[in-house]
């Protein structure tokens, strides 16, 4: 059975634990309607389009 050499510090045993919690960032594109960024597969919610379409209607 395999036995720790040297005592693990308090530091490098909870840099371990700790990388697990990192959030990702989400998913940005650029908008190919008015060049705002906005989530992936979600409507922009600055000029309201979605797939090339208008799913809202925003007041410009």
């Amino acid at each position: 059975m395999a036995v720790p050499k040297r005592k693990v510090s308090k530091a490098r045993r909870d840099k371990r634990r700790n990388s697990h919690w990192k959030l990702s960032l989400p998913g940005m594109v650029k908008c190919p309607q008015c060049g705002e960024m906005k989530l992936a597969h979600r409507m922009c919610k600055n000029c309201g389009y979605y797939n090339g379409r208008q799913v809202v209607a925003k007041e410009v």
